[in-house]
């Protein structure tokens, strides 16, 4: 990890990620929810937009947007076969080719303006090479702990990396140690505004209900009635994250918040609580987020009986998901992917002991095809669930387009 490859790389390209300004997402969980709010805001403002987030449910394209509309295959193999000397020369990793290309394309696009996830962390993450109008970091959680830290300290002060010195700095985790901790990372970086959740702006009286999550936003002493098609009680935090970064640039881009009420109905994020009945995807992958997919799936009231397919990556807390997908569903399929990773797939052998031993409704199909039907033949509602790659998978058998509106 570094950005000394990406740099150089982007150097020999003409350095287009300095063509458009740009809004950069870091968090362990919402920043792909906060990305999608961004675009639909900035989208629904009439501006022409470039989107960049991984990974991808089913077609590698998919990371590359622009207005609603994947890079298309030819332009990508354009571009890597144009540069795939100065790929091989510098050693540039998967996701450094990737984010190069990204950057690329949306200056030979055009674009008005980028929203960027980071991939990985923050401080180290390939795209944390942009100089952005504004950067938030949302809530913080376990993940990539090989990585990034072992503990939430320490996970908090990689995503931080991403502030910079005289851009707008927003902080979003809710937990006030945490919280405390990027406020004072991005006041130490020179950022500038930093807008704090909890204190410069107030979410409560959060809704939420089949339609999607409403709630109140407080900000300099006016409150205003907000909804977003996005089901989930921390999807109000995310809206909220998403108004205050264009709110912290001012100019258009606070002029392009004051019109959030109108515009957030557009909000759309593929594979997070995505309902295709009797379907529902949800790309959670730590305990935290299975956690949050069943507190919606029981606030939405979803028809019983519920089936979950379930399949983690081995390096993930797949006890704690199943654990969390457990309270919501009466039966739980464990299979594999096809697409995880050979060197990450889980065992399910030592799955099915172990959810023995706790007693949990768990039962073992390996062949994902036959999981996804037998969990249909059974259930009302089938919860899939664990990976990008299982949700991935899923939808490509099951013929649902990511991207369809």
């Amino acid at each position: 990890m570094g950005l000394e490859r990406v740099g150089e790389l982007l150097a020999r390209l003409g350095h287009p990620q300095r063509d458009y300004p740009v809004f950069h997402v870091a968090g362990t969980n919402g920043k792909g929810s906060t990305v999608a709010t961004l675009d639909a805001l900035l989208r629904g403002a009439g501006l022409r937009v470039g989107r960049y987030t991984s990974p991808h449910l089913v077609d590698f394209s998919e990371r590359v947007v622009v207005d609603g509309v994947p890079m298309s295959h030819d332009a990508i193999t354009a571009w890597l076969t144009q540069w795939e000397p100065v790929l091989v020369e510098l050693g540039a990793t998967f996701f450094e080719a990737t984010t190069a290309m990204a950057l690329s394309h949306f200056a030979a696009e055009r674009v008005d303006v980028v929203v960027i996830e980071v991939g990985l962390g923050g401080r180290l993450d390939a795209t944390n090479v942009v100089k952005p109008l504004a950067a938030a970091v949302t809530q913080i959680g376990f993940d990539h702990m090989e990585y990034l830290g072992e503990t939430l300290e320490a996970i908090a002060g990689e995503k931080a990396g991403i502030y910079k010195p005289g851009a707008v700095a927003v902080v979003g985790d809710t937990s006030s140690d945490i919280r405390d901790l990027l406020r004072r990372q991005a006041e130490g970086a020179g950022a500038r505004p930093v807008l704090v959740t909890g204190r410069d702006w107030e979410v409560a009286d959060v809704v939420v209900d089949a339609m999607g999550t409403s709630f109140s936003l407080r900000v300099d002493g006016q409150t205003r009635r907000l909804t977003t098609p996005l089901i989930g009680h921390f999807q109000a935090h995310n809206a909220a994250v998403a108004m205050a970064m264009l709110r912290g640039a001012g100019g258009r881009w606070a002029e392009i918040e004051a019109q959030s009420a109108a515009l957030l109905p557009g909000v759309r994020l593929a594979g997070r609580f995505h309902r295709s009945p009797p379907w529902l995807f949800d790309v959670a992958h730590n305990a935290d987020g299975a956690a949050t997919v069943v507190a919606n799936l029981l606030a939405v009231g979803l028809p019983h009986p519920i089936t979950a397919v379930v399949c983690v990556l081995r390096d993930k807390d797949w006890r704690g998901i199943i654990e969390a997908v457990a309270r919501g569903a009466e039966r739980i399929v464990v299979t594999l992917a096809p697409t995880s990773p050979p060197n990450r797939s889980w065992d399910l052998r030592e799955v099915e002991v172990w959810a023995r031993e706790q007693g949990l409704p768990v039962e073992r199909i390996d062949d994902f095809t036959s999981a996804l039907a037998h969990a249909r033949s059974e259930a009302a509602t089938v919860l899939v669930t664990g990976s990008f790659h299982t949700v991935g998978d899923a939808m490509e058998r099951l013929q649902v387009h990511p991207l369809a509106r």
